[in-house]
This record gives C-alpha cells, structure tokens and sequence, in this order.
C-alpha cells in the first residue's frame, strides 16, 4: 500500500471515529430528553422538529439542516451540554424549550457570559421558581376516526408526556359491524399503519369486548353511538372535556352545540364554519375568548397553511390584493374511479385528474384577518398525490422589495417572533413534495422559488404544507391554549 492509499485509508477510518462520538452524544442527549419529558414535563425540540423518540442519526441530521436558520450546522456537542444545563436546574418549571433556538442564541451572545450555565439561566429566568399557574390536564374527546381524526390521536398521545396536557380519553365512531372487537381491531390497525405517515411509534391494544383501547399507557374509552344525543360522556368518567369534531358532519353553531353534553365542555371543529370563530393558531388565537366560546373552529388545512405567511406579508410591506392558488392532494370527498359527485369535476377518478375546483381559504383568511376581506381571491387544483399540498400565492404589495428581502422576511419569521411553529424554511432547490410528509410547521417556505417584478410590488410565494399531519398539529395547538394547557415556550 502506497503512501496515498494509507492516507485515505487514515482518513476515512477518523471520519468513521468522529462520527461515532457525534453518535454518542446524540445518544446522550436523547437520554436527557427522556429524563426531562417524565420528570419534569420539559420538552426539548430542535428548530420546532421533536426530538424525543428520534434515532441518533435522525438528530444528526437536524443539527445539519440547521443551516437553514444559520447558515451553519450547530454541533450536537452544544445542544448535548445545554440539555445539561437544563436538567441541572431543579426549580425549572414545565416548559417546551428549542434547543436549536438556545444554540443560535448562545453563539451570539456567549461573550457575554462566562458559562452556558450561566447563559441558560438568563435566558429562562422567567422559568424559574414557584409556578403561578399550575397547569390541570383535560379530557379530550375525539368524535370521528378518519384521517385526521386518527392522526389527532397519534398526536395527542405522542405529547402525552406526563400527562399534565390534553388527555385522550374517549374515541366516538358510528358502528359499522354486529362484532364490536372486530370493528375496534379493523380501526386501530389503521392507526397502527398508516400508507401515508408510516407505522405508529407505540403499543396498540384492544380490550376483548371492544370497547376500551391502551395506547402507549393511555387508556382510551371507544364509544359507538349513532349521535351525539345518545352519549352522556360523564357516565365514562370524563369531566370537563374539549370534544374535537373531526367528522365534517357539524358544520355550525347550532348543529355542534349538540355536543355540549354531560362531561363535555368546549367543541372544537376541525373545518371551517360560518357562524363561529374561525382559528389559526399563531395569527388570531388571541381573540378566541376562552372562557366564554365554548364552540369554535381551527379553519381549515390551507387557510392554516397561508394565513401566517400573507401575515406576515402584510405587516412587512402590506398587501393590496392578491390570489391564491393551492395544487391540493386529493381527498376521500372525490372518488377512486369516475362515479357521480353533487359537486363539478370532483366525480372523476382522483387518482388519474388534476381536478380544478374550488376553495374557500381565501375568504377563510378574511375571517382571521378581518381587513384584507375582499381582497383575496382562491381556486385548488387537486391532483393525484395522497398528501401534502403547494400553496401559491400571488401578492400585489404595497411597499416594493426585492427577492432577497423577501425571503430574509419569512427566514426571519421561521426563526424568530410569533411564526415560529407555523412557518418552516427551505433554501433546497431539491425540495419536492413528499419531504413534507410529517411536518409540524403549517407551511415550509419554498425560498429558491419565491419570484418579485421588476417594480418590486408583485410577489409570488411557494409555501409546501402537510394538509394532515401539519394541520393537525395546529390543531393541537389551538386545543392547548383553549384548554388552559398550553405551557410556556423558549423559541
């Protein structure tokens, strides 16, 4: 062997070695994260991605990506010793901390500290001490188990932590078989594998009479009824529970008030509706009344999707008129094959059509922000893909920019301010569809694709959003706060 061939031979045997000892601190960081999920209801996330139950490679990775913020990768070695940091305190108060955020700030500021001991504890000063709000868990009732309904439960039960959050207490479905085992068996193997988001991470057991399910420790009563009227939900032991209607079939106030019964005490509507408040959390959940409204809606996927965008827009440059766009993935409302449909084009096959249909999101933005009614137009084409969905959206501003303005505005908002769990950023020009599949954020910032006029006061923004799994976590959010739950964040 000659002297080059022993020098490569050295150096991929070192890259080996060093990413052996990057594994694990990775390693050791995600048992840090465990201690602090159980012991102290203390979540650590990467740049809003959860951590817990991530593969040490997984972690890796993120520490990569995180280029997208920083415009360079952040070594697992610092995030490893703040999680450190963290556990060391023992008066910190439950909190959902981003590491990511803490790194970023750290290498800005660490001259003026003389340890990361030092910087976390003035950084989460106000985390510190005697909790003046202690946060009581509450039931969660699902009503319906279809695609977002399923992923409501993965979600809620993923976050369960320990337990002081939402609670996952009862499923409602419409029965559809004599044998309830066989039913309940049938609908939580759908929860187990999902053709789209994958294996659910966990343990899925159904009681012999079909009636109760244990997933992952949460014990989670599987009611049939026919309607709303036919459950009294104090009868299982529920109290004071927010009911998530994620069915469709309720569509106004009147129609979902029926679902105020015995153990049930707030509704929430996983849709649009007219005569309600319309939600999306992090543009307009301020305005929800929480003690009063005990009904209210999270709007819809794309109307969560845009809304924090064409906000954001708006109070950089203001915006005079606009359309949007979304090229949506098809849904169980169009058919497999060519068959009759009540609405235009949508009875052709989904799988074969671009289907060009209607859309309510733009009006729906109207509803979260008020002053830009009338000035947003929308259409959906739906296309043959299963998720995810492209919103594009045309803005006429009022203040010219140019394109990297533009987009230092949306990386800004993806890491800093109020935006920061809804907006996600890519500068990827590889970015396709499917590497949006199990995003939290609302929408991903399409950045290499973003176009300005020469005058600077036309704008097109590409924004990929999870129209499932992305929405749902909204809606898990916008549950959180009107339930109480919600506990502080550093991001």
């Amino acid at each position: 062997m000659n002297d080059q061939h022993s020098f490569i031979r050295i150096e991929s045997d070192q890259a080996l070695e060093s990413w052996h000892q990057e594994e694990k601190e990775a390693l050791d960081l995600l048992q840090i994260i465990g201690e602090l999920r159980y012991d102290k209801n203390i979540d650590l996330v990467f740049f809003r991605h959860d951590l817990y139950d991530c593969r040490p490679s997984q972690v890796l990775n993120l520490h990569l990506e995180a280029r997208n913020y920083t415009k360079h990768p952040i070594p697992v070695h610092i995030s490893l010793s703040m999680a450190h940091s963290i556990a060391m305190f023992p008066d910190l108060r439950p909190a959902k901390l981003d590491l990511g955020k803490l790194a970023f700030d750290y290498k800005d500021e660490r001259k003026n500290f003389e340890s990361i001991d030092d910087f976390i504890k003035d950084k989460l000063t106000n985390l510190f001490g005697q909790n003046d709000h202690d946060i009581k868990p509450r039931d969660v009732v699902l009503y319906g188990f279809g695609r977002i309904g399923r992923l409501l439960a993965k979600r809620i039960i993923s976050q369960t932590g320990g337990g002081d959050q939402l609670r996952l207490k009862a499923i409602v479905i419409r029965p559809k078989m004599n044998d309830r085992y066989e039913e309940a068996s049938k609908r939580m193997s759908l929860l187990a594998r999902d053709s789209v988001h994958g294996n659910f991470g966990g343990v899925i057991e159904v009681s012999p009479d079909g009636n109760e399910i244990n997933i992952n420790g949460n014990l989670v009563k599987l009611i049939f009824a026919k309607s709303p009227e036919d459950i009294d939900y104090a009868e299982y032991g529920i109290q004071n529970a927010l009911l998530i209607d994620n069915t469709g079939v309720w569509r106004n106030k009147d129609a979902l008030s029926v679902h105020l019964r015995p153990g049930v005490s707030q509704v929430c509507l996983t849709a649009p509706a007219p005569d309600i408040s319309n939600i999306v959390y992090g543009a307009n959940h301020e305005k929800l009344d929480i003690e009063n409204e005990k009904i209210f809606c999270a709007a819809s996927c794309t109307t969560n999707a845009i809304a924090p965008v064409i906000k954001i827009l708006d109070q950089k440059f203001g915006i005079e008129k606009g359309h949007v766009e979304t090229i949506h993935a098809f849904t169980n409302d169009q058919n497999l094959l060519d068959n009759f449909h009540k609405k235009p084009r949508r009875g052709y096959a989904a799988p074969l059509n671009m289907v060009l249909t209607s859309t309510g999101a733009a009006k729906a933005v109207a509803k979260v922000l008020p002053h830009l009614d009338g000035k947003l137009t929308g259409n959906a084409v739906r296309v043959p893909t299963p998720n995810v969905s492209l919103a594009i959206m045309g803005l006429y501003l009022k203040e010219s920019t140019d394109r990297d303005s533009l987009n230092r505005t949306l990386q800004g908002a993806a890491l800093f301010g109020e935006f920061v769990e809804q907006i996600d950023y890519s500068e990827s020009t590889e970015y396709v569809s499917t590497q949006a599949v199990g995003m939290t954020s609302t929408s991903v910032i399409d950045a290499p694709s973003t176009k300005v006029s020469t005058d600077g006061k036309m704008v097109t923004v590409y924004a990929w959003y999870d129209n499932e799994f992305g929405y749902t976590c909204q809606v898990v959010r916008l549950c959180k706060h009107a339930a109480g739950v919600r506990r502080p964040c550093y991001y």
